[in-house]
């Protein structure tokens, strides 16, 4: 059984500036090699994801008939948690800025999102970056919504990013030059859709089939990585998990086997009959000879599974510790520490700063999303958005410290910082825009609730009526 190394899916760049007619055939062809085997890798990290690990296919030499052969999907577990620890609440999108007058456009935008199922979209985005290193995300207009006004101006879908790549431009910005995704066709050819920010062709053979215009302005297959070195959250932890995968395998073999143990028969003549009649019986009669005393025992030897528990427990923590997840074992312990000291004990610290770290990434890329999304509901809704007017928003721990957020909110608002930043930075609501608006008729009281402060405190003093250095 070996281990196979890898180091994050490899980035596509081209040096065209532009891509034409002429040009698009060739960069795809030299693109599409590089795709290959970012492909592989990521369909192999899928189906080790699913279950289907190395330890299935281990042979064994010595007793080949004791030969478990045990996953433990930790890789499932890893996806799972971080997958759940990010995106459990939906992503909003919240006022950014003082111009109360969008917190409605931004309500609009977040009705069209949840018309779209976006929220389970990113969690589809976050199950393939987490496994994969990367994924891809596709926004186009809705061509039914000018027929239905209960859908939304534009359509979303996560792709397979084993049949979907965008080619960069290796010059400064690194700006995206076209989006790809494939399919193979019932002739065994494969079609190529190519996006660029204003050209859409359809290629077979290395011949271009179709060519149309579009008007969104940028490719509108848009990456979201994992990191910069597109590295799955379980990839950098493959070998300890087959290593754990073997133990386990290799700790009910033991068992197995000193249950199973050979008989060892000391100067006794017995065949294959009388062997299975005792196997029958459970009990045997044997004779021995003066001076060649006969004897019948199991050759075996017992695994010590305490030590065995050990390396597992080490392995395990291992691989916590890389992939920075909590500790399970954390409940188990017996100390004195109350409070934030178990949130940083128990490895809880260490999931929340890689959290925040996978937002960064995904909102850079949710960007590139926002733009087209708004040119299209500028376009088809009217709804007139700048990118500058949102915020992205994740919400996590929502019922965590639940008297501390709401206290930290009451004192924002009795300090006077505005009700919708309060309640944005407090932590309680999922969708805190919404909580706002809803809120608005509930709030009036703290609008000049400092001012009112101020001005009851500022009591007369004669003595500010003196003048200094005088006389009458």
């Amino acid at each position: 059984m070996e281990t196979r190394q890898m180091f994050g899916r490899e980035v596509i760049y081209s040096s065209e500036e532009v891509i034409t007619k002429e040009n698009v055939v060739k960069v795809l062809k030299d693109a599409y090699s590089t795709h290959q085997k970012n492909s592989a890798d990521i369909d192999y990290l899928y189906n080790y994801y699913k279950g289907n690990q190395p330890i299935l296919q281990r042979e064994k030499l010595i007793r080949p008939e004791i030969n478990n052969k045990i996953v433990e999907n930790h890789a499932y577990e890893i996806v799972d948690f971080k997958k759940g620890y990010v995106f459990g609440e939906p992503v909003q999108y919240v006022r950014r800025g003082e111009e109360e007058k969008v917190s409605d456009k931004i309500a609009l935008l977040n009705e069209y999102m949840f018309m779209v199922d976006k929220a389970l979209q990113d969690k589809d985005l976050a199950e393939w970056f987490n496994i994969g290193g990367t994924s891809y995300r596709m926004v186009l207009p809705n061509k039914n919504y000018a027929y239905d006004s209960d859908e939304s101006p534009f359509e979303i879908d996560t792709l397979d990013p084993r049949y979907t790549f965008v080619v960069y431009n290796n010059g400064f910005g690194k700006r995206p030059l076209m989006g790809v995704k494939y399919i193979e066709t019932e002739d065994r050819k494969v079609k190529f859709s190519v996006y660029t920010d204003n050209k859409y062709y359809e290629i077979v053979d290395d011949k271009v089939e179709t060519e149309d215009s579009h008007v969104l302005g940028a490719v509108p297959i848009i990456e979201y990585p994992a990191n910069m070195a597109r590295i799955g959250s379980f990839e950098v932890v493959l070998g300890l998990l087959d290593a754990l995968n073997n133990t386990v395998s290799n700790r009910m073999d033991g068992i197995e086997q000193y249950i199973q143990s050979f008989m060892k028969f000391v100067n006794c003549d017995i065949d294959e009959t009388d062997f299975m009649a005792l196997k029958e019986l459970g009990a045997i009669k044997i004779k021995g000879e003066p001076g060649n005393p006969a004897d019948v025992d199991l050759v075996s030897q017992e695994l010590d599974q305490s030590q065995t528990q050990v390396t597992k427990d080490d392995i395990y923590q291992m691989i916590l510790i890389i992939c920075g997840m909590p500790d399970r074992n954390g409940a188990n312990r017996t100390t004195g520490d109350t409070g934030q000291a178990v949130i940083l004990r128990d490895g809880w610290s260490a999931a929340e700063s890689r959290a925040r770290d996978t937002e960064l990434v995904f909102k850079s890329s949710e960007k590139k999303f926002l733009k087209i999304v708004l040119r299209v509901v500028r376009d088809l809704s009217h709804l007139d958005l700048s990118l500058s007017d949102i915020d992205i928003k994740f919400t996590r721990n929502r019922t965590d410290h639940l008297l501390v957020k709401t206290q930290g909110m009451q004192n924002q608002l009795e300090a006077g910082i505005h009700p919708q930043i309060a309640i944005s930075t407090s932590g309680l609501y999922s969708d805190p825009e919404q909580v706002y608006i809803d809120s608005m008729k509930y709030l009036k009281k703290w609008e000049f609730k400092e001012v009112d402060n101020v001005t009851s405190n500022q009591k007369p003093n004669p003595e500010n009526n003196k003048i200094e250095g005088g006389g009458d």
